[in-house]
């Protein structure tokens, strides 16, 4: 075991999280339990709709399957630890929980990011090579395209999580914020932080500018095939496909690129909280939504199994 190790198995942090407005305690519990619920409903739901009905066993909704699974994990990670802050008096974590906390909350956040490039090459074969599509998208390529979103964010995540647990940590920390968050927790250490504040910057970085240019390259591809589509209603099918994506996409990289040019002083603490409220609780509850309201299959799907359910009641009374 590491000196550095051996020091911080006493260390505790406390997550301030929203303790400055006890006044909304009551009402945030409330609406994040809320969102959590239909987080946890809408994911889930998506995965098992996906399952049951064979015309979604496509490579599109193999993406959105597990970017559903992704945002129920790294959701699930962060919300229930905030709702029992919200209304417990013991806001404290173990170095240990804290750690975990943000190893597994950067594996998922990373898989996503990386996710929504893939699923924007999959609209690029999807329209600009429709013929080629069922060859290209290979279920062997899908699986490789998923496997390497996760290996990338374990990759990053263990790299970054390595850094904090070399550094030294003493006695009860006060984290202002509602979760474990990078940032946050190296301001507490004693050690130098130098290399983990480094290895942040890399990362953060190349994981930020790298999946916006794919993504972007993809839909420069994508806008320049539709432009040439001599037919009305193929260009709006076309730009129909990739709505829910582009939604998406604008509302995750949006709100990271909003918290990256949030400055970093005490005047601001409540904004980036805010905005990390929306990535790491709202996102995942939107996702679901987004691609079950414009989406016809999956509307299809839901309308079935509601129509089959009095039927199977029926049976069971008969």
């Amino acid at each position: 075991m590491l000196p550095s190790e051996r020091n911080n198995s006493g260390a505790t942090f406390t997550l301030l999280g929203f303790s400055d407005y006890p006044e909304l305690k009551v009402p945030l519990f409330l609406v994040f339990l809320t969102i959590y619920s239909i987080t946890v409903v809408g994911n889930i739901g998506m995965i098992l709709l996906i399952r049951i009905n064979p015309k979604l066993h496509t490579p599109m909704y193999f993406f959105l399957s597990h970017l559903s699974f992704v945002d129920f994990c790294y959701s699930s990670i962060i919300a229930p630890k905030m709702l029992v802050d919200l209304v417990a008096r013991d806001r404290t974590i173990s170095f240990l929980e804290c750690i975990v906390q943000y190893f597994l909350f950067c594996i998922f956040v990373v898989t996503e990011a990386f996710l929504l490039v893939v699923m924007a090459y999959d609209r690029f074969v999807a329209i600009c090579s429709p013929l080629l599509y069922t060859v290209v998208m290979s279920q062997k390529l899908c699986v490789t395209l998923v496997v390497a979103s996760y290996a990338w964010g374990l990759t990053c995540s263990l790299t970054l999580t390595g850094s904090i647990v070399q550094l030294s940590f003493s006695g009860v920390n006060r984290i202002d914020h509602f979760f474990c968050e990078f940032s946050s927790v190296l301001a507490l250490s004693s050690s130098d932080t130098h290399i983990s504040q480094l290895l942040l910057f890399i990362f953060a970085t190349f994981n930020a500018v790298s999946t916006l240019l794919l993504i972007l390259l993809s839909y420069l591809f994508i806008v320049v095939t539709v432009l040439k589509m001599h037919s009305a209603s193929g260009r709006r099918k076309a730009f129909s496909t990739c709505a829910s994506h582009l939604t998406a996409i604008t509302i995750f990289h949006g709100t990271i690129l909003f918290l990256f040019c949030v400055p970093n002083s005490n005047n601001t603490r409540l904004t980036v909280k805010v905005g990390s409220v929306f990535y790491t609780v709202v996102i995942p509850m939107l996702n679901p939504l987004i691609y079950s309201l414009r989406n016809k299959d999956v509307q299809d799907t839901v309308t079935k199994i509601m129509t089959m359910i009095p039927h199977v009641k029926n049976v069971r009374h008969n």
